[in-house]
């Protein structure tokens, strides 16, 4: 790599995939594909979320780092230059801030994502066999389900689907959890799934209709959980094997947890 360019800029880094994905290069490397690295491309993406949670910079900037290889990695498996890919999103940039860019004007940040997803209505044009763009198209169907589900309720929201008043949300969310007990009482499991996935939707639904963030409750739930279960099994001690208390032994012992972690709150 004699000739390689500046160290420590892109196309540094774009020389360094281009020397391994070479016939004398890494086997590794080699054997990948776009299929194979889209595990590797998720796992970078969370990564990088815990480095910001922990606000740790060092390991921030390392996962940046793994996250900025995997699209130079997929650029050059897709033989995309990173001329391409940088030409593509600064255009996007100019044209979807026309308040920034053009004589456009925005008031705040909800009418930039307005603008934002008009223009990329525009952009993307109708469907085929649709006289006009849907609201919800480019949603990703590869997302989680939950990441999903907010983004559909929200384009939904932003498109004017809204509840007349702030019990609406609420009260669908009632409705939904009598259908699924309908379905459970009925022993009808298909139902049931049917029913407990609009119940799942009508949680998103009421936590975007109340400005609460369904991914950080969530988070923190499963955090608590987490901490709750180790201080339960802690009391528990080790003169019996966790699977032989009884339900009982096991709830009182959740509850001593809970009531230790609200005391020391």
């Amino acid at each position: 790599m004699n000739d390689s360019p500046t160290r420590h800029t892109l196309p540094w880094l774009d020389a360094i995939m281009r020397r391994l994905l070479a016939p004398d290069g890494c086997p590794w490397d080699r054997e990948q594909t776009l299929e194979s690295l889209k595990q590797y491309l998720i796992e970078e993406c969370y990564e990088v979320i815990d480095a910001i949670d922990n606000n740790d910079r060092a390991a921030h900037t390392e996962e940046l780092g793994d996250l900025l290889l995997q699209i130079v990695f997929q650029a050059q498996l897709a033989q995309i230059t990173l001329s391409e890919v940088i030409a593509s999103i600064g255009e996007k940039l100019i044209r979807r801030h026309p308040h920034v860019f053009g004589d456009a004007t925005a008031a705040d940040a909800n009418e930039v994502l307005d603008n934002w997803e008009r223009i990329k209505r525009e952009e993307k044009g109708a469907a085929p066999g649709q006289d006009t763009p849907s609201a919800l198209d480019g949603v990703p169907r590869a997302m989680p389900p939950l990441f999903r589900a907010h983004k559909l309720i929200g384009r939904a929201r932003r498109a004017g689907f809204v509840w007349p008043d702030s019990a609406g949300a609420r009260n669908k969310l009632d409705e939904e959890l009598a259908e699924f007990d309908a379905a459970l009482s009925a022993g009808d499991n298909d139902e049931a799934q049917r029913e407990l996935g609009d119940v799942l939707l009508a949680v998103v639904g009421l936590a975007r209709d109340r400005g609460l963030d369904v991914h950080l409750a969530l988070d923190q739930a499963n955090r608590r959980f987490s901490e709750r279960f180790a201080k339960m099994e802690s009391l528990l001690g080790t003169e019996r094997p966790f699977s032989e208390h009884s339900a009982d032994e096991l709830l009182a012992a959740w509850q001593r947890a809970k009531d230790a972690e609200s005391a020391s709150s």
